[in-house]
C-alpha cells in the first residue's frame, strides 16, 4: 500500500501532466504572466461553469473577502453577523477593515451557521452576513436571504470549501454555491477541491455595478490606467495559475464525485459505530466533501488521532479553536459570545484523508483502523 496523505496532488497532477504542462508552457512562450488572456479564459469559464454573470479572479481567498466587503462600501464600525467555527481568514477580513464580527452559532449537524441565531444578533450596526458553506456544503441560504432582505443586509458567501455543491430552493430551483447571495468569495489554494499551484481566489456576483467595482478595487482603484476612482488593493490571480485551473476546472464535478465515492465508502462502514458520527448532508443541498469530518461521542477524539498517526493514517482538526476565543478578537468591544455548540463541536470533530487519489486499499486500511480503537 502507497502512503496516506491527506490530500495527495502529486497523483492528481499526474493524470493531466500534458494537459497542465502544455497551459503553463503557452503562458511561458507568451510571456504574458499579469493579466493575460489565460485569466479572461478562466474568468469566462468558470461564469460559464456557475452559471453567473460576472466572475472576478483575484490573488487569493482572504482577499476576495476583503475585496468584497470594500465592494460593499462598508465603514469601520459596522458589524458581520458571521460563525465563529471557520477558518480565520472569514472573520479576519472583517477585522482588516476595521468592521466588528458578531459571531453566532452553528449548526450541530451541518457545521454551517445557524439561522435562528442570526436575528437576535442583529443590531443598528449590522450590515451584512457571511455564511461559510463549511467541508463542502452550504448553509441553508434560503432562511438566510428571507432574514436579509427582512433586514436590508447583504450576504457574502464564503464558499471556499464548497464549489461545485448545488443548492435547492423550496420551489425547486437549483443554483450553485457562491452565486446565491450579493457576493460569493472563494479560494483555489491548491487543497482545494479546485485547486490552483499557488494562491488564487475569485468573487462572483449578478450584479453589473458591484462587478465594475470589484475589478477596480483589485486592481488599485483604477477605472483605466493610471486613473484610480477608488482605494483598491493589488489582488490579481497570475495567469499560470489561471492556466492551470482552465485546466482542472473541466474536472471539478469529476473531482466532487469521486470525493462522493469516498465519503460514501466511509459512511457505510462507521454508521453503526456508536462512538462516531458520520457527517450530515442537508436536504436542501449536496455534499461536495472538502472534509470528511465525523463527530466522536465514545471515544476521546485526540487519542483517536495520535492513534491514526501512530498507524499511518494522516487525520487533521479543523478547528481546534474557535474565531471567537482567538487573541486577536480581544481588542474588540464585543459582548463575550456564548457559543456552547461551537465549543463543544471543536473538542469533538475530527476529519480523515480526503481527495481524488484514495484508492480501495487505503481507504479499506483508513476504515479498519478507525474502527480498530473504537471497539
Amino acid at each position: 500500500m502507497e502512503p496516506i496523505v491527506m490530500v495527495d496532488l502529486k497523483k492528481q497532477y499526474q493524470k493531466i501532466k500534458h494537459e497542465i504542462d502544455q497551459s503553463i508552457q503557452d503562458i511561458i512562450n507568451q510571456a504574458t504572466f499579469i493579466n493575460g488572456k489565460a485569466v479572461t479564459e478562466f474568468s469566462n469559464a468558470l461564469s460559464s461553469y456557475l452559471d453567473i454573470p460576472f466572475v472576478i479572479p483575484c490573488a487569493n481567498g482572504t482577499d476576495a473577502l476583503q475585496v468584497a466587503m470594500m465592494a460593499l462600501n462598508l465603514k469601520p464600525g459596522d458589524e458581520i453577523i458571521v460563525p465563529s467555527f471557520t477558518f480565520i481568514a472569514t472573520a479576519e477580513a472583517i477585522a482588516l477593515l476595521k468592521l466588528t464580527p458578531i459571531f453566532v452559532e452553528i449548526d450541530p449537524d451541518t457545521f454551517c451557521i445557524k439561522p435562528e441565531t442570526i436575528e437576535p444578533a442583529i443590531t443598528q450596526k449590522t450590515k451584512a452576513i457571511i455564511p461559510v458553506h463549511l467541508y463542502g456544503q452550504t448553509a441553508n441560504m434560503e432562511a438566510i436571504l428571507k432574514i436579509a432582505t427582512k433586514h436590508h443586509l447583504f450576504v457574502i458567501e464564503d464558499c471556499a470549501q464548497s464549489l461545485g455543491s448545488v443548492y435547492s430552493f423550496d420551489d425547486g430551483k437549483k443554483i450553485k454555491a457562491g452565486t446565491i447571495g450579493h457576493i460569493g468569495c472563494t479560494s483555489f489554494f491548491p487543497s482545494k477541491n479546485l485547486g490552483c499551484f499557488g494562491d488564487g481566489g475569485a468573487l462572483f456576483t449578478h450584479d453589473q455595478s458591484l462587478a465594475e467595482r470589484i475589478k477596480m478595487i483589485v486592481n488599485h482603484g483604477q477605472s483605466q490606467r493610471y486613473y484610480h476612482d477608488l482605494v483598491g488593493c493589488n489582488s490579481r490571480l497570475d495567469s499560470i495559475q489561471a492556466a492551470v485551473l482552465t485546466v482542472k476546472l473541466q474536472y471539478l464535478d469529476a473531482y466532487n464525485i469521486k470525493r462522493q465515492e469516498v465519503a460514501h465508502s466511509y459512511t457505510k462502514a462507521f454508521k453503526d459505530c456508536h462512538a462516531l458520527i458520520t457527517p450530515y448532508t442537508a436536504p436542501y443541498c449536496t455534499h461536495v466533501y472538502h472534509q470528511y469530518t465525523l463527530k466522536t461521542q465514545t471515544v476521546e477524539r485526540d487519542k483517536l488521532v495520535a492513534h491514526l498517526a501512530s498507524r499511518g493514517v494522516p487525520a487533521m482538526i479543523y478547528y481546534p479553536v474557535p474565531a471567537h476565543k482567538q487573541k486577536m478578537f480581544t481588542e474588540y468591544n464585543i459582548v463575550p459570545a456564548h457559543l456552547p455548540i461551537t465549543d463543544r463541536i471543536c473538542k469533538e470533530v475530527f476529519s480523515l484523508p480526503m481527495h481524488t487519489e484514495l484508492d480501495s486499499v487505503q481507504i479499506d486500511y483508513i476504515i479498519q483502523t478507525v474502527l480498530d480503537f473504537c471497539k
